[in-house]
């Protein structure tokens, strides 16, 4: 997580930082609905390199918002779910979709 000094004064401006990129939010979208492994992740988000899933989900790890757990298997077994900082960003996720449904519909 980072520090309070080197997150912006404005809270908007948090957030967007800590979710603001577009494979953020929707990696942020698929966690909602349950836990996912990578290569999941990889298939259901098209356009996405495995360089920024990594990199996206190394980032939201070190901030709080999602967890990594690994199972010991052959071949090992890592699943990413939402951590409750995570969970607790699920009326924004909400808000967006009812926006985007109203916007579709005018």
């Amino acid at each position: 997580m980072k520090t309070k000094d080197e997150l912006p004064e404005c809270p908007v401006a948090t957030t967007v930082q800590l979710i603001g990129s577009k494979w953020k939010l929707l990696i942020l979208r698929n966690l909602l609905v349950r836990p996912w492994r990578f290569n999941e992740l990889k298939s259901n988000l098209e356009g996405i390199s495995q360089k920024v899933l990594t990199d996206s989900l190394r980032s939201m790890e070190e901030d709080g918002i999602i967890t990594r757990t690994v199972y010991p298997e052959v071949p090992p077994h890592v699943e990413y779910a939402l951590s409750e900082l995570g969970e607790s960003m699920r009326p924004i996720i909400k808000s967006m979709e009812e926006f985007g449904l109203n916007y579709k519909s005018l």
